[in-house]
C-alpha cells in the first residue's frame, strides 16, 4: 500500500503563490514587478532628460521673406 501524500506547508505557499501571479497576470494581461523602484518624476534626472530630447541636437531658425 502506498503512504499518503501530504500537503506540507511549503506546497501550500507555492500553490498560493503561483495562483496569485495567475490573477495578477489576468487582471493586468502582463506580469507585474514589485521590485521595481518608483523613480519620482519632479527629481532631475539627466539619462531621462536625455532620452526625451528626440530632436535636433542644436537650434535651427527658419525665416522667410515672403
Amino acid at each position: 500500500m502506498k503512504p499518503k501524500k501530504r500537503i506540507t506547508e511549503a506546497d501550500y505557499i507555492k500553490a498560493n503563490r503561483i495562483a496569485s501571479r495567475d490573477a495578477e497576470i489576468e487582471e493586468h494581461g502582463h506580469p507585474v514587478c514589485h521590485k521595481r523602484v518608483h523613480r519620482s518624476k519632479k527629481i532631475y534626472d539627466r539619462k531621462r532628460k536625455k532620452a526625451g530630447d528626440k530632436g535636433l541636437p542644436f537650434l535651427v531658425c527658419l525665416e522667410s521673406n515672403a
